[in-house]
């Protein structure tokens, strides 16, 4: 028997337990906004501790928290050093999304039916919290000689960039792996991803009466002349093509509008949020300063009623997020994380790009090789992610730690 098969023997001796340590973290709510993830790091910290892993926690200062939006933030890292060599992070977010409406599971119940486990982040990426926990144990129990160290970062900002999560570990000096392996996937191995403007536009009109509209200026139909002209520049986006397989396109989208203060009243302010994903290709200040300008063009470009207001228009960042890119240094991860998982899954794995934007990015900027692998499926259409009932088939969970605790041994073997 190889070292491989009695990984997998353990993981497959502790994988109930493994799924009762998902269905916990699941049933305490992280929901981002409004941000209170606190409860959860403590939960999660309480957990570990039971299994004889200390987690080391890292509350981000309040006011900070609060600057984003947020409620509270407490970071955790477990470290475990083996000797000298190569230290590897594992890291996965806890923070997600509200779960909206149209389950029929509770979001917050860790249901199982048909060999799936429901719940929101139960694919995206409190699954990894398991994966990522039980692999290190499984490595740990193996009882060989190992080299360098692993650590677990489990962080809580990653629905809002990432900065008081990862961000918030780097920048303090709390960490600084030489490898790093983040949630994702079961059927690939991601090794780039898109980056993320996000932009708030407020359109100052002037308010007036319904029955007089030409007394003031409409700031919505302002700012939908200006969100003309920004979704027009989508099509120009269909002819910028990235080299980086998985990635297409860049493009842009507006996901919230706000405005108005009663139906009998032209509208007299209104505010928008729009999203531009952009190719590892793509300079994010060339790509901020183009926006900046088409939005200014156009607001100058309206006509308001004669006598009227000008528009008004303010820009603000909410986020930048720029691109992941390969670093040389990933092959270390790509290949033990390739040959295993196609052993255990049967079929190839690919290495690819994703039109998504992650953390990672964070380590990656800071030159240390990362690469996205996990447990889920496919697509993230498959999982449910950021929609109802998001699930995560328990087999997926099951070989993708077995990856994982394959991969570490790899790395982290004596005399490697």
């Amino acid at each position: 028997m190889t070292e491989h098969d009695t990984l997998d023997r353990w993981i497959d001796a502790h994988f109930d337990e493994e799924v009762r340590f998902l269905q916990e973290l699941i049933r305490v709510p992280t929901d981002t906004p409004p941000g209170n993830n606190a409860p959860h790091a403590e939960r999660t910290a309480q957990l570990l501790a039971s299994m004889g892993l200390t987690a080391e926690r890292h509350p981000v200062p309040r006011e900070r928290v609060q600057a984003q939006g947020l409620e509270s933030i407490t970071n955790l890292i477990v470290r475990r050093r083996y000797g000298e060599g190569p230290v590897i992070a594992l890291n996965a977010h806890g923070d997600v999304v509200p779960p909206g409406e149209g389950w029929t599971h509770d979001p917050y119940g860790g249901e199982i039916e048909d060999g799936k486990i429901y719940g929101r982040a139960a694919a995206v990426s409190k699954c990894d919290f398991a994966t990522f926990t039980f692999a290190l144990r499984a490595l740990e129990a193996l009882g060989v000689p190992l080299r360098g160290g692993v650590e677990l970062h489990f962080t809580y900002d990653e629905e809002f960039g990432g900065e008081l999560g990862p961000g918030w570990l780097l920048q303090q000096g709390l960490t600084r792996p030489d490898l790093m392996i983040a949630a994702g996937f079961s059927y690939q191995v991601v090794v780039a991803h898109n980056g993320c403007l996000q932009l708030e536009v407020t359109v100052q009109g002037e308010m007036s009466h319904a029955a007089i509209p030409d007394s003031g200026t409409d700031a919505l139909q302002g700012a939908t002349h200006i969100m003309q002209a920004l979704y027009a520049l989508n099509r120009d986006y269909l002819g910028v093509r990235s080299a980086v397989e998985g990635i297409s396109h860049p493009y842009l989208n507006i996901g919230l509008i706000e405005g108005g203060t009663n139906t009998n009243v032209v509208p007299g302010k209104v505010v928008f949020k729009l999203d531009r994903r952009m190719i590892p290709e793509e300079d994010p200040a060339a790509v901020e300063a183009a926006l900046r300008d088409t939005i200014a063009q156009a607001a100058a470009s309206y006509a308001p009623p004669r006598g009227g207001r000008a528009l008004r228009v303010e820009v603000r960042r909410m986020l930048l997020a720029r691109a992941m890119v390969p670093l040389a240094g990933n092959r270390a991860l790509v290949e033990p994380l390739q040959r295993h998982a196609q052993a255990l899954f049967g079929e190839p794995i690919p290495a690819v790009g994703t039109p998504l934007y992650t953390d990672v990015r964070l380590y990656v900027e800071r030159g240390i090789p990362g690469v996205i692998y996990g447990a889920g499926p496919r697509t993230v259409l498959e999982s449910h992610a950021k929609r109802a009932d998001e699930r995560l088939d328990l087999e997926d969970l099951r070989r993708a730690t077995k990856v994982v605790a394959r991969t570490l041994r790899d790395l982290l073997a004596a005399g490697g």
